[in-house]
């Protein structure tokens, strides 16, 4: 009897190479992997590096729950130059003589970006207007007026000031775009400004220092599936609940479980087994743990 290999899951912590869209990592990874089953949470400009997280089988399922942690970036804003983008690969459209701004102008200028702001996504950008992603409306050469969204900005500090540019570290909610920071920052300081560089450092839990290159992945070979992180330990952020033997047999049929001891909450539970065997995420309501996403085999 012939039994069926188990295709390696899991997430990938990738720093990101300058140049590569987010996509186009996948794509990679599915090169040097063999496996088709591959997705990414988070997007990053091709500009942009540092923290990728791409998912490997049926990580693909808890893409979600990865996407939501707070993002740290160190960008660097140059003044004096806005482009269409918002960022260094886009057309120069606009420039301006930058004046030798003292820490206290520009610390007051971004006081107006922390907390909850209204953000406009830039017209390059994957979101959807009319069912139609913006990039593909300015490439057309159209502009259009887009709606602000609610987002937050938990820290933003200046690390290095060198006119013409303004390095920041940035502490986010999930959604912000860092360009329009840039490109609203040199519209308030009256000189323009757009994203020269920029770097993801952290995305939840994860941190830049523990990402491995496409490289790495290259050069280890069949050796590859080392580096993944399994499904328990990168949700280890959602609060986790302890299932008996009979319990963790209905999640796993995607049946209702009555939890009386826990207390009401729609919040997303990391469900274990009785030996802490992972089996998938569930969510209480009214006194009953109901499967969100059950990633463990009935069998």
């Amino acid at each position: 009897m012939t039994t069926k290999k188990t295709s390696p899951s899991g997430v990938l912590n990738i720093d990101k190479p300058e140049g590569m869209t987010s996509h186009d990592v996948v794509a990679r990874v599915r090169r040097l992997t063999g496996i088709r089953r591959v997705g990414h949470a988070g997007t990053l400009d091709p500009l942009a590096t540092g923290v990728l997280l791409v998912c490997v089988g049926k990580a693909t399922r808890i893409v979600e729950y990865l996407q939501r942690g707070r993002k740290v970036y160190e960008a660097t804003i140059r003044l004096g130059v806005e482009t269409d983008t918002y960022d260094a690969e886009g057309r120069v459209v606009a420039t301006s003589s930058v004046p030798d701004f003292s820490i206290e102008v520009l610390t007051e200028a971004l006081a107006s970006f922390r907390g909850d702001i209204l953000q406009t996504p830039p017209m390059y950008s994957a979101v959807k207007q009319g069912g139609k992603p913006l990039y593909k409306l300015a490439r057309a050469g159209k502009e259009v007026t887009r709606q602000p969204r609610q987002v937050t900005i938990y820290e933003i500090d200046i690390l290095h000031w060198q006119k013409p540019d303004l390095t920041l570290r940035i502490v986010t909610s999930p959604g912000v775009y860092i360009r329009s920071i840039a490109h609203d920052l040199g519209r308030a300081l009256g000189v323009g400004g757009h994203v020269h560089t920029l770097r993801r450092v952290a995305s939840g839990s994860w941190r830049v220092e523990d990402a491995v290159t496409l490289a790495d992945l290259e050069a280890a070979v069949e050796d590859w599936p080392r580096f993944l992180h399994g499904l328990r330990g990168a949700l280890s952020m959602l609060p986790a609940v302890v299932l008996t033997e009979e319990q963790a047999r209905r999640f796993v049929l995607g049946q209702r479980i009555p939890m009386a001891s826990l207390p009401e909450t729609s919040d997303d539970l990391r469900v274990l087994g009785p030996k802490e065997t992972f089996l998938g995420v569930g969510r209480v309501k009214h006194g009953v743990l109901a499967p969100h996403k059950v990633l463990a085999s009935s069998a």
